[in-house]
């Protein structure tokens, strides 16, 4: 079985074809500048062939043809024809309280996406864009989508819920839905088939950090807590937004700076976080650069940084009581041997024995990062949201297959 997997932005697109029986990336690649000056499309095959393309791409659609031209084209294609897709699976940011799991696309699917555009304006839309784009050139073939929410619908309401009248919540759906979900569910998983245990039975806590970040509880298999809320700006210090923050200092500046709604969300959003602090950039290697040549603001900033995923990594351990692993990826998870270090410090009265040796060189690779001796067990591994929303797309349209195979035999 082939798949495609879309992960659609405001003017981007990312995608993967898979060859599922081996699991094996058959291409991949982006398409950047969508609707803006200068946009390309870079495409990788997996015997190492590369292309380049640029010029106008208006919009979505258009940047979707161009993707299926290429992989089916006989210089620079993966597939012969478009016969040889089997499904399409989409990433969409935000499900709301509608979607526990992915799910197949229909009319009815879409409407309740679309619903949710409310609460989640700057992702939704984009996320759309490649489902109605794809409908149009690809009629015929059945689609998933698979949301960053989805996970996290296992967190009890005393976790999820905010303290605000309950009413809003009722009238608007006002709560923590937590975002990264693929992430934390492979990742979680993975490290427990690397240290072949039993997933349903650790505590485990998953660090995604990157230029946006997330931590995670995950007790049993299930999702308990995550660090980001009803929309990705709660939680920790990210490359440019600020995390948690006291919503009082957000009002404050509001009448003192005379901000409006766009202004202060662009604030938060777009011009805080690490970049903020620092005035350096919100690129984590930039900033240890600049730490380490004496900028007393880049050194603030990354132990302010280090500090809210302790705290957190503290706080979730105490929620699970206890905890059995704890897992790092990300960009910056993935491959900064220096965050982790710093962030892995002081966790030997919880049972985590660092060993810094190990961590050491370790860039984008899995590797356990403990000491053989730790009771609780660090670990890097590399996230892979793209797979799982492959394997989520191969398993409901095998579903689809095997029901519709048994209607025909009952008819």
């Amino acid at each position: 079985m082939k798949i495609i997997v879309l992960n659609c932005g405001s003017s981007s697109i990312k995608y993967q074809l898979f060859q599922m029986g081996t699991k094996a990336v058959l291409a991949k690649g982006v398409v950047e500048k969508i609707g803006l000056h200068g946009s390309f499309i870079k495409n990788e095959r997996n015997d190492g062939d590369k292309l380049l393309l640029e010029g106008d791409i208006y919009d979505h659609q258009i940047g979707i043809e161009y993707v299926l031209g290429i992989l089916t084209s006989e210089k620079h294609g993966s597939i012969k024809s478009f016969d040889e897709i089997d499904a399409v699976g989409h990433r969409v940011v935000h499900g709301g309280e509608k979607f526990n799991s992915s799910v197949l696309i229909s009319d009815e699917v879409i409407k309740m996406i679309e619903d949710c555009i409310e609460i989640a304006p700057l992702h939704g839309p984009p996320n759309l864009k490649g489902i109605y784009a794809m409908q149009a050139l690809l009629p015929n073939i059945p689609e998933v989508v698979t949301f960053d929410t989805a996970f996290h619908q296992t967190m009890p309401d005393y976790a999820y819920m905010y303290a605000i009248p309950y009413s809003l919540y009722k009238k608007y759906g006002i709560r923590r839905y937590g975002f990264h979900g693929s992430s934390h569910r492979y990742v979680s998983q993975r490290a427990c088939e690397i240290l072949n245990v039993d997933y349903n039975t650790q505590r485990i806590i998953t660090c995604h950090l990157g230029n946006g970040a997330s931590i995670t509880a995950i007790k049993y298999g299930q999702s308990i807590d995550t660090s980001m809320g009803m929309t990705p700006l709660e939680g920790l210090i990210m490359g440019t937004r600020c995390g948690d923050m006291d919503l009082g200092v957000l009002t404050f500046l509001m009448t003192r700076e005379e901000l409006d709604i766009g202004t202060a969300n662009t604030l938060v959003n777009k011009h805080s976080g690490m970049l903020g602090i620092t005035g350096v950039s919100s690129d984590m290697r930039e900033i240890i650069a600049e730490m380490e040549n004496g900028n007393e603001r880049a050194k603030l900033g990354l132990e302010m940084f280090y500090y809210r995923i302790k705290k957190y990594i503290g706080s979730y351990a105490a929620a699970m009581g206890g905890v059995d692993i704890v897992v790092f990826t990300g960009g910056i998870g993935e491959n900064s041997d220096y965050s982790r270090a710093e962030i892995a410090k002081d966790f030997e009265f919880m049972g985590l024995e660092f060993d810094a040796e190990k961590n050491n060189g370790v860039h984008g690779k899995e590797k356990i990062i403990s000491k053989d001796t730790s009771k609780v067990k660090m670990l890097v591994v590399p996230t892979n949201e793209e797979l799982v929303i492959a394997e989520d797309t191969k398993t409901i349209i095998e579903n689809q297959r095997t029901q519709n195979a048994a209607k025909l035999m009952d008819y």
